[in-house]
């Protein structure tokens, strides 16, 4: 008997072909789409000591407009099955931009912490559906024997985008202030908006399908209760009753979610179709993606807080040393995609998780008389071996999955790299905060507790460097389709 069809997902395997010339069009406006949305996830972490001291916060707090972010996507992307099955492609595209131009321009007006957060949440919503339909389109239109090219240029996209965020941050904010990071960045998205409406017009199968909201709920408290837990990891070791609360609120509402997405899959009726997490490569490749963007994110906001705050250096200089690990990843990425298509995950993703177990070991152990230019280079290899992960698993997850799976599939890996990016920032900076508490001077608590953020990363790493050893080879839904005729 045929797996039924979740309600939600994309039936990308039923869309009738588009001519080439006008695939390359569709993906090159998502991608500029999503590189300049997604760029916006770090956008701010060069300017976090300045933001600090405007908006009179601390860090563990400051954290959030990146966090919040993060968690912002994490809430929204489940819904974009339900959104795939209800709304074209161009449609879901245009309003994602408005939505993400609006919180752009309220960004630009902010002149307080809760303001900037808002403007944050508000550029997250249309930020959340443009990532999944960058992926999922992909999948629908890219013959199987190029998608790993394709992926590792969304690769590009999905890392680089956050991993230059701080150095052109730097660069505005050298001549002027934060407001113009935000600013210069209005006619850019506008641009973007034009081309990918005119552009974007894919054919696309329409449904009538209901939105759970009873899921959506569980979601948001869910994934809102264990990041705030995380980011407040301080508090509860002081005995924060709250923070422990919440923190428990929130692991007991997924698991809430998760069982009513296994009620309501057979039915088509789930939010989010859990059924890829029976596929054991896709486990795999989920988690590895996941530890990746947790500790580029990680290391991307808490890099310039060394710099700026432990070593005393500019946000130019900042912005300008960070350019490395965001070149690096968009060189590497397209060429671990080839490599992918030619030999298969386990060349690229166990040698990428010991690059990043042995980077992170490395810039644990930095001072404030280390050399820049070994910490870049720390930085640099660290972002090499996360290439090789991200580019190959985003890749390998998906080929993993029947296509009737391929929009809920495309909705998980990315809700679990936004979750992943979420707690790596969260936790990384709580590390920053507890490992530096009691340090001599304001300087010394910021460089111990990098030291302890450094560790975190490692240790994640580690983890995923086990996972590692369990991926294979997985041939694609078509070719196994292909093989069975």
């Amino acid at each position: 008997m045929p797996t039924p069809l979740s309600a939600s997902a994309p039936r990308t395997d039923a869309l009738p072909a588009i001519k080439p010339p006008r695939v390359g069009l569709v993906l090159t406006s998502l991608m500029l789409a999503a590189f300049v949305c997604i760029l916006n996830e770090t956008v701010l972490s060069v300017a976090l000591p300045q933001l600090m001291d405007d908006f009179a916060v601390t860090a563990d707090v400051a954290q959030w407009l990146t966090t919040g972010f993060l968690l912002t996507m994490a809430i929204v992307i489940p819904t974009t099955g339900f959104l795939s099955a209800r709304f074209s492609r161009r449609t879901l595209f245009v309003s994602a931009m408005i939505a993400f131009l609006l919180g752009t321009v309220l960004a630009v007006l902010a002149g307080s912490f809760a303001a900037m957060l808002v403007a944050r949440v508000v550029q997250a919503l249309g930020t959340a559906v443009i990532m999944p339909l960058l992926m999922s389109t992909t999948v629908a239109l890219v013959a199987p024997e190029r998608r790993g090219l394709m992926m590792g240029m969304n690769a590009v996209v999905i890392s680089v985008g956050p991993a230059i965020g701080p150095t052109l941050a730097g660069l505005v904010m050298y001549a002027l202030d934060w407001h113009w990071v935000f600013l210069l960045m209005l006619p850019v998205a506008a641009i973007v908006l034009v081309l990918g409406a005119v552009a974007i017009r894919t054919p696309h199968e329409r449904r009538a399908v209901t939105l759970d909201l009873p899921s959506v709920a569980l979601a948001a408290v869910g994934f809102g209760g264990l990041v705030y837990a995380l980011s407040s990891a301080s508090s509860i070791l002081r005995g924060d009753v709250i923070a422990i609360g919440v923190g428990v609120v929130g692991i007991a509402a997924l698991v809430l979610f998760a069982r009513r997405q296994a009620r309501r899959a057979p039915s088509g009726q789930a939010l989010l179709d859990l059924r890829p997490f029976g596929v054991p490569q896709f486990r795999r490749a989920v988690a590895l993606a996941t530890i990746a963007f947790g500790v580029m994110l990680g290391t991307v906001v808490i890099l310039p807080i060394y710099f700026q705050d432990g070593v005393g250096l500019s946000v130019l200089e900042t912005g300008v040393l960070l350019l490395g690990g965001g070149l690096t990843q968009a060189i590497a990425a397209p060429i671990f995609g080839r490599v992918f298509d030619r030999v298969g995950p386990r060349p690229l993703v166990i040698p990428g998780a010991l690059v990043m177990i042995a980077a992170a070991v490395a810039l644990a152990t930095v001072t404030a008389e280390t050399p820049a230019a070994v910490v870049v280079t720390l930085y640099v290899v660290l972002s090499s071996g996360i290439a090789a992960v991200l580019s190959s698993m985003m890749t390998s997850s998906m080929a993993a999955l029947e296509p009737h799976l391929f929009g809920h599939g495309s909705a998980i890996v990315n809700t679990a790299q936004q979750l992943g990016g979420a707690i790596g920032t969260a936790g990384m900076v709580a590390a920053l905060t507890i490992g530096g508490a009691g340090a001599a001077t304001a300087e010394d608590s910021v460089i111990a507790g990098s030291h302890w953020a450094f560790i975190i990363a490692a240790a994640a790493a580690a983890i995923g460097a086990i996972v590692a050893l369990r991926v294979r080879r997985t041939a694609s839904s078509e070719a196994r389709q292909g093989s069975e005729v």
